[in-house]
């Protein structure tokens, strides 16, 4: 009975084999918790999710006094010095890093060189933020998990080459195909096309001061492949009405109760007298009603200043709802760049083309704040806001403050960049009466990679000190 049992058991297993081997190979022998292929879009929304932090930053904000703080006010005067870059290594550029060297990628998933591509953009996006913060940085031996624990610091000059050479192969290797599980771009591969264009001509301008023929040239050929041609192409990261997305300044107002953060006295004092139509947006009126102006906060008070809130302009409450959005590249900003180019020469046209991109980059400013530009004319024309080919750096760079209201780290590099707006002073009697230029590097440093962390500070020029008033490559007084 056994040998009879077993040969029709064994028949049956070979009919069943036999007739149906292909359902059993992609239903059972297929494990749907070990994929044969990586997901590289999954990779790259992990490294998004990273993204509202380069703007929402309790520090980078106060840098180009864009808030003050109504208490704890240790921020606004520099006491901060080492700040921790660990966590962007292995987050989001490791994940990044891990698409554009993976040989396996899901082409479901959308064109596997469309999400190579997206995530060279993206990783030259958080490097550009980041070594315009610290300066030289591990970069070409960074990345290597346990292969190299102790990389060199590679010269800030030679981290910019790279990128834009990280930038120029995704723009020509992008194809017609959008991606999946892109949360700030829902996969528009177009959309990525100019961001990374936008971003290269952004990063050509910080050139200026420094080799402004080698920034001409990239930013020409930024130009030429295509940038941002409208508001619907900004780099938005959109946190939604749930805790674990949500919006930074929601979590710190509301969540936690917080009113710490008051519009700052420079930014009142500047836009107010001008019946800026983005003031509404950027702060609230005074909690006291006898007060009918937007009243700004002096900037680093020291810590023993007792702030009555009431009578000061806060942070506007549309910035800080759970799912405000944060804008992070823009097309305002590409078209202050075109008009600091045209001024520079870089671009041909000088104050004509000039003019009309300022102009435009005023108007979608409003845009991109307000909703509407019915007020941008008649804002354009008043003396201290109109183009003008005598003061037109200052006026863009002013208005080009103005536009990055919040986006704290980049707003400082433009600052640090081209002195404008030249009327920020520093905290009194902190950090030597200086708004810093860089930030340091995380003390970690000093242990986990002795000999490249203090080759990286001996070369700094103008202090060789590890501190805040280091200038990066490109800041050149």
């Amino acid at each position: 009975m056994k040998n009879t049992y077993k040969s029709i058991y064994t028949c049956c297993l070979a009919i069943v084999m036999l007739t149906s081997c292909k359902k059993f190979d992609s239903s059972i022998n297929t494990d749907p918790n070990s994929p044969t292929k990586a997901s590289g879009t999954q990779l790259i929304a992990n490294a998004q999710l990273f993204l509202p932090g380069i703007s929402s930053s309790p520090y980078g904000v106060h840098y180009p006094q864009y808030l003050s703080n109504t208490s704890f006010s240790d921020n606004s005067r520099y006491v901060t010095v080492n700040f921790n870059f660990y966590g962007l290594y292995t987050g989001p550029l490791m994940n990044l890093e891990n698409v554009i060297k993976n040989n396996s990628l899901d082409a479901n998933e959308g064109p596997v060189v469309n999400q190579i591509a997206v995530a060279k953009i993206l990783k030259a996006y958080f490097f550009w933020h980041m070594t315009d913060r610290w300066g030289d940085l591990p970069y070409t031996e960074a990345l290597k998990g346990s292969e190299n624990f102790t990389p060199k610091y590679d010269k800030q000059q030679v981290i910019y080459n790279n990128l834009f050479t990280l930038l120029d192969e995704a723009n020509a290797a992008i194809v017609a195909g959008n991606i999946k599980n892109d949360i700030v771009y829902a996969g528009d591969i177009t959309k990525w096309k100019k961001l990374g264009n936008t971003i290269h001509a952004l990063m050509a301008l910080r050139l200026s001061k420094v080799d402004a023929t080698k920034g001409a040239a990239e930013f020409n050929k930024a130009v030429t492949n295509g940038m941002m041609t409208a508001n619907t192409d900004n780099l938005t990261y959109p946190h939604l009405a749930d805790q674990n997305n949500e919006n930074y300044w929601y979590n710190s107002f509301t969540r936690l109760g917080r009113n710490w953060f008051a519009v700052s006295k420079p930014v009142v004092d500047f836009m107010q007298p001008l019946n800026d139509p983005r003031l509404p947006v950027f702060a609230n009126k005074p909690a006291n009603t006898a007060i009918t102006n937007y009243v700004g906060l002096d900037y680093g008070l020291p810590g023993s200043t007792t702030v009555v809130i009431n009578n000061y302009s806060l942070l506007g409450s549309n910035l800080r709802l759970q799912n405000s959005p944060v804008a992070l590249v823009t097309y305002a900003q590409s078209l202050f760049a075109m008009a600091e180019a045209a001024k520079l020469g870089w671009i041909s046209g000088a104050d004509v083309v000039a003019k009309t991109n300022y102009d435009n980059a005023v108007t979608e400013s409003i845009r991109q704040w307000t909703g509407s530009t019915a007020t941008a004319a008649a804002y354009l024309t008043q003396p201290s806001v109109a183009y003008d080919a005598t003061d037109a750096l200052m006026k863009i760079g002013n208005q080009r403050w103005v536009h990055l209201f919040l986006h704290g780290y980049e707003g400082w590099a433009e600052w640090r960049r081209t002195s404008f707006p030249n009327f920020l002073m520093p905290a009194p009697n902190n950090n030597g009466a200086l708004i810093p230029r860089r930030e340091a590097y995380p003390t970690q440093e000093r242990s986990n990679n002795t000999a490249n962390y203090n080759a990286a500070v001996a070369s700094f020029p103008y202090t060789g000190t590890d501190d805040l008033n280091a200038r990066v490559w490109w800041d050149k007084p």
